[in-house]
């Protein structure tokens, strides 16, 4: 990956974001809240380009803050979205795969659902969202490709909080994780984040 697309999401992180106690870095004024398109898209070309030799069917994501990167990323590989939803509404269909997924940003583990015609045998499919913390929702999102039969061809994520844990724990099971900005270290009190 380019250093300056790099530093593009790192600058917009800096310039954007906020850092709330409790490492929680706000991003809602661009990514997933309101999103600014034209930046997100930036960010799609570049998923493009670091997966451009895998052959990806689908993209799967989960609701709701994924769902803007991934339709974006989505354009210029020229494959549907599917998401993964958090409750399986009336409207749902009763055939669905189903996992759990712990959330750290809500604390809560939540029951997730992809309706079995979205997801298929065979489907080369790319995970996607817009941050990696622990690691619980590309867990699930994995079970779920993996209850499809599907086969994951990697993981691509805006923002990785490093010091968490998650994304390394992923790579060293040989899943292919990649972020376009992974964050070592986030002071609430001094304002201060240091990227890898």
């Amino acid at each position: 990956m380019m250093a300056s697309e790099l530093n593009l999401l790192q600058k917009k992180i800096l310039t954007d974001g906020v850092i709330k106690p409790g490492n929680v870095l706000k991003v809602d004024s661009f990514l997933n809240h309101q999103i600014d398109v034209p930046f997100i898209s930036e960010l799609g070309k570049e998923f493009k380009n670091i997966f451009a030799h895998k052959k990806i069917d689908k993209i799967l994501t989960i609701e709701a803050s994924g769902i803007g990167i991934a339709c974006l990323t989505a354009v210029y590989f020229g494959v549907p979205v599917v998401f993964a939803k958090k409750s399986a509404g009336s409207n749902m269909d009763t055939e669905v795969y189903t996992t759990e997924v712990k959330s750290f940003t809500h604390n809560k583990v939540n029951h997730v659902v992809v309706s079995k015609k979205y997801l298929n045998q065979g489907e080369h499919i790319l995970i996607m969202d817009d941050f990696l913390a622990n690691g619980c929702a590309v867990e699930g999102l994995m079970d779920l490709v993996s209850q499809a039969g599907g086969i994951v061809e990697g993981v691509g994520i805006c923002i990785e909080k490093g010091f968490q844990g998650g994304g390394d724990a992923l790579r060293a099971k040989g899943v292919d994780v990649r972020s376009l900005a992974i964050i070592d270290k986030m002071d609430a009190a001094t304002g201060t984040i240091t990227f890898r």
